[in-house]
């Protein structure tokens, strides 16, 4: 439970998101200029950026560089629960009581930054970016797993200096930000890409392979596509996850057991892999063959494809945009082949809604649309005009009522419950399973 000093310091952090998205790299320069630049005492960074996936490489690259025995920063967002989880130290969310601190501090600077700019004032994401900048810097981590909040090119975490450079998976998302085509949204990640500096890159559309490549010749940056430099091939895979066999072109690592399901988790371990191999040998650090199988094995990532629940089967999964919806759908396939999927569906406002609808493939035997408590948060009345397209049967619920008929409806029936197309009714959901166990 947060203190209630916290409690204050967040509200003062909360009412920066009334302040909305503001692209540019000026106002998180500046306000790091004002905390004496943290970041560029951060000698090892990795970036990450992409439509999908970019989270769970960063979980698995933080997990194998812990396992390796290095002391890690990681920097993710969405947050499902508190925000206390996107600013993490060898695994750890950082503090309450350091939280804290730190927000005064940066709340200061940011202050003084609006003076500075005519009320301009400091957004809720440039604020934690610098905020997390400072405490990996008191931290001294030795390694940065950085992951980019939207796009790459104006995203508040690009003012840092990586060594390498990632870009997983592009598709259309934020196209009122990002651009409405894959070159433009392709444009905007490849804006990640420094000088000399390597990137890896995941299985991407054409169109966006020509513009990282030519961005990336423009910057003589050396492109390494992940699944030309690793092959990953799946043995077996049940509700706990899977087992694989991994090769690169340095190095063979054997059989590697990974808590996380779905065979696009398998690109984005090739992804993670050949990323760490390149992140090494530019600096001439160990990467044991040990270090990536311990660290594949223990990598946690909730909120994806997680089985929170065996009797019935309950899975959640924050699936938004209508790539993760296809990836959402292939999975369940592979896991439970024929059995009815009794499906719980929360989205946001912002998000591609007819796409993702359009990509959910599995047999939904019903449907219950809910609401969860963000401003940006979909009433479900608007949802039902699509589930009326995809001809589901359908009905409106608050989220304990939901998941309540969905799982007494798939059990009777022999079915699944799958919860998705928000990280903040993942995160609800896990808020109320904790409630559920603490009442025993």
């Amino acid at each position: 439970m947060q203190s209630h000093n916290l409690t204050d310091h967040l509200q003062r952090l909360y009412q920066l998101h009334a302040f909305g998205i503001k692209f540019g790299l000026e106002a998180e320069a500046a306000l790091l200029e004002r905390l004496g630049n943290p970041e560029r005492e951060l000698k090892k960074i990795i970036h990450v950026a992409g439509t999908n996936g970019k989270g769970s490489v960063c979980a698995m690259l933080d997990s194998i560089l812990r396992a390796a025995g290095y002391k890690t920063g990681l920097y993710t967002s969405p947050h499902l629960v508190r925000v206390n989880e996107r600013i993490k130290v060898n695994g750890e969310c950082i503090p309450d009581d350091e939280l804290a601190v730190l927000i005064d501090q940066v709340d200061k600077c940011a202050g003084d930054y609006a003076k500075s700019r005519d009320g301009r004032q400091i957004t809720f994401f440039e604020f934690l970016t610098a905020l997390a900048f400072e405490y990996f810097r008191r931290q001294k981590v030795d390694v940065l797993v950085l992951e980019t909040g939207m796009g790459g090119r104006l995203d508040a975490t690009n003012v840092a200096l990586p060594q390498v450079s990632v870009i997983t998976s592009i598709s259309l998302e934020h196209t009122k930000y990002l651009g409405t085509t894959l070159e433009a949204v392709a444009g905007e990640k490849a804006g990640i890409i420094k000088a000399n500096t390597p990137v890896i890159i995941g299985a991407l559309p054409e169109e966006a392979l020509q513009v990282i490549g030519k961005m990336a010749q423009a910057k003589k940056a050396r492109v390494i596509r992940a699944d030309q430099a690793v092959t990953i091939r799946r043995q077996k895979q049940d509700m706990e996850g899977q087992k694989i066999s991994v090769e690169s072109s340095a190095d063979s690592y054997g059989t590697i057991r990974l808590p996380l399901l779905g065979a696009h988790q398998l690109g984005n371990a090739a992804v993670a892999i050949a990323a760490l191999e390149e992140f090494c040998r530019v600096n001439a650090m160990d990467l044991s063959p040990s270090a990536v199988k311990k660290g594949l094995a223990s990598v946690a990532w909730p909120g994806r494809l997680q089985v929170i629940s065996h009797n019935p089967v309950t899975i959640v999964d924050g699936a938004h945009n209508p790539e993760a919806a296809g990836v959402l759908s292939a999975a369940l396939k592979e896991l439970f082949e024929a059995r009815p999927v009794f499906l719980i569906l929360g989205m946001c406002s912002d998000k591609d809604v007819p796409g993702f609808f359009r990509n959910i493939t599995v047999p939904i035997r019903h449907c219950w649309l809910v609401s969860f408590s963000n401003e940006r948060s979909i009433p479900p009345e608007k949802l039902a005009e699509q589930a009326r397209i995809k001809n589901w049967t359908f009905s409106v619920a608050a989220i304990p009522q939901a998941l309540q008929e969905a799982s007494r409806e798939a059990l009777r029936q022999d079915g699944i419950v799958c919860a998705a197309g928000s990280f903040f009714l993942a995160g609800e959901i896990f808020e109320l399973k904790k409630e559920s166990q603490a009442l025993g």
